[in-house]
């Protein structure tokens, strides 16, 4: 899969089967319809082309109420090279991109740009300016310019209900992890590198790995918070167990920024710079402020001990 960053020229010269939008999360409603468009690709002889936004557009329009990120955009490009994308252009979305009437961005994206023929929506999609543009304009378009339309039904859980970020979102929220690894098709990781911390945890008899947090996901709130039991990917040919806080250390901190620490069981190398995979498995309670550092100290050995037992548990 090749990575791009906005639309060159060149792209003109390779026609494409194309799918847009945010695809956070890439759950299972996501991956049905890069498989459709896969299929009708390979059908066709076309490229697949996936077309995204950095920011997501509502984060543009309305920060203060667009949704939380499930995934930061590495680990959104990492969830889509396994869906045999040939293509993803990560498009800026900003004012000059945002004013583009539903005609200009036909024009200018999907036909010069991209050079389209066949483009696969979910059934909700909307383009241009104000979201002026819907499946039925887009038709029309592709009636005028050459490429077809195929827009999407709702894919469905077991229980009948939509598969989409928000119902992934709502199962992070809820810390129900078994709900969100059945929607999303694999667990909810989070990644990134190893940097230095405050080193308090060392203090504290709990040395902890710092997961450096990108912009995007320190400007929202986590679509989660919590103490968790996990296993770190990256650092050993098996992941290692541990237990994770998401957050912000209301305790220590409490300073609007979101951390991601984990206490690795029996496990003390330096691994800093490394890119690591926190898997998460089980939320075992939500943050808490505490008056000082021991009883700190004292609720980090029993959520050690806790991840310890759910360990020890998968084994016998």
């Amino acid at each position: 899969m090749k990575v791009i960053r906005g639309i060159p020229p060149s792209l003109t010269r390779t026609p494409c089967a194309l799918t847009i939008g945010n695809f956070d999360g890439v759950h299972l409603g996501h991956q049905a319809l890069l498989a459709e468009l896969h299929t009708f690709a390979q059908q066709h002889q076309l490229q697949t082309c996936l077309l995204t936004f950095e920011p997501h557009p509502k984060e543009f329009f309305t920060p203060q109420n667009a949704p939380a990120r499930i995934l930061g955009l590495r680990d959104k490009l990492d969830a889509l090279k396994k869906t045999n994308v040939d293509l993803v252009i990560v498009e800026h979305f900003n004012a000059h991109f945002a004013k583009k009437t539903p005609d200009e961005f036909v024009h200018d994206i999907l036909v010069k740009g991209l050079n389209t023929r066949h483009i696969v929506i979910g059934d909700d999609f909307h383009y241009g300016a104000k979201r002026a543009g819907n499946i039925e304009s887009l038709k029309i378009a592709g009636e005028q310019y050459g490429f077809s339309v195929h827009a999407l039904n709702t894919i469905n859980d077991s229980q009948s209900e939509r598969i989409s970020s928000t119902a992934v979102r709502n199962a992070l929220r809820q810390g129900d992890l078994d709900l969100a690894k059945q929607l999303l098709g694999r667990p909810y990781m989070i990644s990134g590198h190893v940097i230095h911390g405050k080193k308090l945890g060392r203090t504290l008899r709990f040395p902890t790995l710092n997961v450096a947090m990108t912009n995007r996901f320190q400007e929202r709130p986590p679509a989660m918070t919590g103490i968790f039991v996990v296993q770190v990917h990256g650092l050993a040919k098996n992941p290692i167990p541990g237990v994770a806080s998401l957050g912000y250390r209301p305790t220590v901190e409490d300073a609007g920024r979101v951390l991601l620490e984990t206490h690795l069981l029996d496990f003390n190398e330096e691994v800093y710079g490394k890119i690591i995979q926190v898997e998460f498995l089980k939320k075992l309670r939500d943050e808490a402020k505490y008056s000082d550092l021991t009883s700190l100290q004292i609720a980090i050995e029993a959520d050690a001990n806790a991840a310890r037992n759910y360990f020890k548990n998968q084994y016998v």
